[in-house]
């Protein structure tokens, strides 16, 4: 089994060193480390509604880059700050996994980082054996 790294020593708030992968895959299964909504090594402003879009849209980029869509996605991890942003973030949620939705768990949490939201996301996608060509 081959295992594939994606975004190793990459660069998170305030210039920090961040000591994991942004996925990995492995055998046809895509792990992806949680994503919040950084753009340029900094939380984005603007409150639950830009966050929830930037953090999805940075855990869909991930996906891509992997050769993987969000239809591949078989579960999704949602941590959020406040327990009042539960239905602005399902809204948007939908808006990116509603046709085809993921198993999910959402719970409340205090976060490493000033940010409202953090996703993750694990996805299947079976690898063809080149081998029999």
């Amino acid at each position: 089994m081959t295992i594939v790294r994606y975004g190793t020593g990459g660069i998170g708030a305030g210039g920090q060193a961040l000591p994991f992968a942004r996925a990995v895959e492995a055998d046809g299964w895509l792990h992806v480390s949680g994503q919040v909504a950084m753009q340029q090594g900094e939380i984005i402003s603007g409150g639950i509604i830009p966050e929830s879009r930037k953090a999805i849209e940075n855990l869909i980029a991930i996906l891509t880059e992997a050769g993987y869509c969000v239809e591949d996605v078989v579960r999704v991890g949602v941590w959020l700050d406040d327990p009042r942003d539960f239905g602005t973030f399902n809204k948007i949620y939908s808006d990116y996994f509603g046709k085809n939705p993921p198993a999910r768990a959402c719970v409340q949490a205090r976060m490493m980082v000033d940010c409202k939201v953090e996703i993750d996301c694990i996805a299947f996608k079976p690898k063809v054996d080149r081998t029999a060509d």
